[in-house]
């Protein structure tokens, strides 16, 4: 296990706007739609941020492109490019910025990557590596790599400038949010921004932005990836987290070592109260996915769907019309709730499975 520690200096919403600037050229402003059914069945508004339709598929091209924007800015990047370790989505993403960059790019992948995430790694330019059956393995490939070539290391979740991008997404919401309700303040009272929690990029770049409005942000994991869960649960950063194969596979790969970032900001936000927490099983993705595809009219991938299946699964009914119980942290507060979609990188043959 990894002792907390203090990152080397704390992010703070300048970091994230200064990311916004930089990346507005390359990335897509995406939708803020509210959802009438889920408003009506929550008894709060509910608004769902249509992430999954951003370039390459997810929110990974945010922090990807503010990482890449500014090593190329200071001419940090030499003429090997640079390596990142991916179970998919962050792949992707580097591989599209840096071809756009003509930077070339080392991709280290598990062995069980989805094989149509890989192809997109190829076909935007990226040399792709299988580096063994664990994320793990590919993270000690791209790391080697790294040293031994000397070149950059595009970590997907903990580093500073990753973090800052993939926090733009809450600005970006934050701003659609206020015209939404006419700009006042009070309408935002109490709001609950729902984002998927992995290695904790994502989750710490909106918990920076979220407190900045005295916004709550609840991270929300998959059983069977649960490395940042337990850790926030044991109050340091675990590295031998047990996890199972999931259609949120995007969420697996643990929390890297050492983590320096992603983790002390969480932790931190769990002790002042900034940040929840919500743990989803298998089943309840499969709904999310089920109900995004049939409901919504639109594809998620099991990671960019566990928001959705944690407001879901808040109701034991599991029903959306009819009387059910309400339970968990959504309940009792009045204001907005915000479900980040994070991700919409599904294979066909799982979309299949998961509607029929």
């Amino acid at each position: 296990m990894i002792e907390p520690q203090t990152p080397p200096a704390a992010l703070v919403g300048d970091d994230l706007r200064r990311a916004a600037r930089r990346i507005a050229p390359w990335v897509r402003e995406t939708p803020l739609l509210p959802s009438p059914v889920l408003s009506e069945a929550l008894h709060r508004p509910v608004w769902l941020k249509f992430e999954h339709l951003q370039r390459t598929g997810s929110f990974k091209l945010r922090g990807a492109t503010n990482l890449l924007l500014e090593l190329h800015e200071k001419g940090s990047i030499p003429d090997g490019g640079v390596v990142a370790c991916s179970s998919g989505n962050h792949g992707r993403a580097v591989a599209w910025i840096a071809g756009q960059l003509d930077i070339p790019a080392t991709l280290c992948v598990p062995d069980w990557v989805d094989p149509v995430k890989r192809l997109a790694m190829e076909k935007a330019g990226a040399a792709v590596h299988l580096s063994g059956p664990t994320y793990e393995d590919a993270e000690a490939e791209a790391l080697r790599r790294t040293r031994e070539e000397e070149l950059p290391f595009i970590s997907p979740f903990d580093d500073p400038s990753i973090i800052a991008g993939q926090g733009t997404v809450a600005l970006e919401i934050f701003e659609q949010l206020a015209r939404s309700v006419d700009g006042e303040p009070s309408r935002l009272a109490e709001t609950d921004l729902l984002v998927p929690l992995s290695g904790g990029g994502l989750a710490a770049g909106c918990l920076v932005a979220a407190r900045e409005r005295a916004v709550r942000t609840v991270a929300v994991g998959a059983r069977r990836a649960p490395a940042m869960l337990r850790s926030l649960e044991a109050g340091r950063a675990l590295i031998d987290v047990a996890e199972e194969e999931t259609l949120a596979s995007a969420l697996s790969g643990g929390i890297g070592e050492p983590n320096r970032w992603s983790f002390p900001v969480l932790h931190e936000g769990i002790r002042s109260g900034d940040l929840v927490t919500i743990e989803v099983d298998e089943d309840r993705i499969h709904q999310a996915v089920r109900f995004a595809f049939l409901e919504l009219r639109t594809t998620l991938e099991g990671g960019g769907a566990v928001g959705l299946a944690a407001l879901l699964a808040a109701r034991e009914s599991f029903a959306l019309e009819g009387e059910g119980t309400w339970t968990g942290p959504l309940v009792g507060r009045s204001g907005p709730v915000v479900i980040v979609l994070s991700g919409g990188n599904l294979v066909l043959e799982s979309l299949s499975t998961v509607v029929r």
